[in-house]
């Protein structure tokens, strides 16, 4: 059964996938803090397969107006975690 915050990421990262975010994205997309959802995302999800991390870099706008470069982990469903029944697993746990 999934827990409360592991729920809340689940559904926030299927309504936007295919999009790059990281998981300060989705801590502001659900009001969680950003140490949550990387727990959340190591312990409830990679760890089985259900989303990866992407290390990847991107273009940022420094104070002084210069461009630099930051490098990131995009988060993203697998192709096991957009097709695995979550809610068949919590009747599953449920009996």
């Amino acid at each position: 059964m999934l827990k409360p915050n592991s729920k809340l990421v689940l559904d926030y990262v299927r309504a936007h996938d295919g999009e790059d975010m990281t998981a300060a994205d989705i801590a502001e997309g659900t009001g969680l803090d950003v140490r949550v959802v990387n727990g959340v995302v190591t312990s409830a999800f990679q760890k089985k397969g259900y989303m990866v991390r992407t290390e990847a870099e991107i273009e940022i706008e420094k104070e002084d107006g210069s461009k630099g470069h930051k490098a990131v982990k995009f988060i993203s469903l697998t192709d096991e975690g957009r097709t695995h029944d979550f809610d068949a697993e919590e009747s599953k746990d449920a009996e």
